[in-house]
């Protein structure tokens, strides 16, 4: 298996922890025709969490945007799909 299945795999997962209004804009910005969506919204999430210590704005901007950016960076993909299968054996136990 890839780094890309086993990412995407992990996504899969999570996706069925979610609730169906966050479920509906991942699966839209997941397409693999959706590249123009992602990285500028990934950009401005990460720019949005540099300034976390403002109200809304946060640091946890910063991993969202990098795990957008995982899925058309290779480097990132396998490190991400870890962290999402240690976050999925978390909600799995629960």
């Amino acid at each position: 298996m890839t780094a890309k299945d086993d990412l995407h795999g992990e996504i899969d997962r999570l996706q069925t922890h979610l609730p169906d209004w966050m479920s509906r804009p991942l699966d839209l910005v997941r397409r693999p025709g959706a590249v123009w969506l992602r990285v500028p919204l990934a950009v401005a999430l990460m720019a949005g969490g540099v300034v976390g210590f403002l109200p809304i704005l946060g640091f946890w901007m910063v991993p969202l945007g990098l795990a957008l950016l995982a899925l058309d960076l290779p480097f990132l993909r396998g490190p991400l799909a870890r962290f999402l299968g240690w976050v999925n054996r978390k909600l799995g136990s629960r």
